[in-house]
């Protein structure tokens, strides 16, 4: 599989154990927890940002394990794309006591938070360090990717998408969000998805000096162009379900 790494359903391996304390996206600074309750609390406070930087994010979640529904058996397997943290694991399967779920995700350090925070339902979670090529071809009921493929450089993304195509039974949904790009100015809907993460307390210069470096850093796509990638990918009748400021999210069949 590529050297991923990977961790029975129910069970967090050893070397994922010991994680650093600012994991939280791509923000590595090497430091180490000491204890389980550095690692509780670390959880938390990446579910507490989570929380403020989405708008209606456990409404997002609900939204998702309902969109899955739609299209999945009652005993079905799920994929999630981008799983490190666990929150949508957590989430969906805490209403869907017969779905299993396969997470992947490239940092161990995300992987770590992520064994935390779905322990209630470990036992139906299995957890692969990689990306979505390092996931055995099976045939999956339902997948998702929320707020990753912005992160991946525009030339990989339809290549990861059509990736997760071929995992999925024909028919399946696959749940899709990221950053777009809004309107004549991104950066102004950028802006305001940062001044809605700071609680309104920030300066509309700051704002806007992170929404350019937003902008930037970046892949952003008009939703007509995630659309086209979407179709391009091998899913078809993708329909936005869900819109916050620069945020967007899609349902999509395979």
């Amino acid at each position: 599989m590529n050297n991923a790494r990977l961790a029975q359903a129910g069970h967090c391996p050893s070397e994922y154990g010991r994680i650093g304390p600012h994991a939280f996206s791509e923000h590595l600074r090497g430091q180490r927890f000491i204890s389980s309750g550095h690692v509780k609390e670390h959880v938390q406070h990446v579910g507490k940002a989570g929380v403020s930087n989405v708008p209606g994010l456990h409404d997002l979640h609900r939204m998702t394990a309902q969109l899955l529904a739609e299209a999945a058996p009652d005993v079905a397997d799920i994929l999630v794309v981008g799983a490190g943290g666990g929150m949508e694991i957590a989430a969906m399967g805490g209403t869907r006591p017969n779905w299993r779920f396969v997470g992947v995700d490239p940092s161990a350090e995300m992987l770590t938070l992520a064994c935390q925070t779905t322990k209630l339902i470990n036992e139906r979670v299995e957890l692969i360090e990689g990306i979505v090529d390092d996931v055995p071809v099976k045939t999956f009921d339902g997948a998702t990717c929320l707020f990753v493929l912005h992160h991946v450089e525009s030339s990989e993304q339809l290549r990861i998408l059509r990736s997760i195509r071929r995992r999925l039974r024909p028919g399946s949904r696959f749940v899709f969000s990221e950053h777009a790009a809004i309107g004549v100015n991104p950066e102004v809907w950028l802006a305001r998805s940062v001044s809605f993460s700071q609680g309104g307390g920030i300066e509309s210069s700051e704002a806007a000096a992170r929404a350019a470096m937003m902008h930037h850093r970046l892949s952003l796509h008009t939703p007509n162009e995630t659309e086209a990638m979407l179709r391009d990918a091998g899913f078809c009748d993708p329909d936005i379900f869900y819109a916050a400021f620069s945020l967007r999210g899609w349902v999509a069949t395979a």
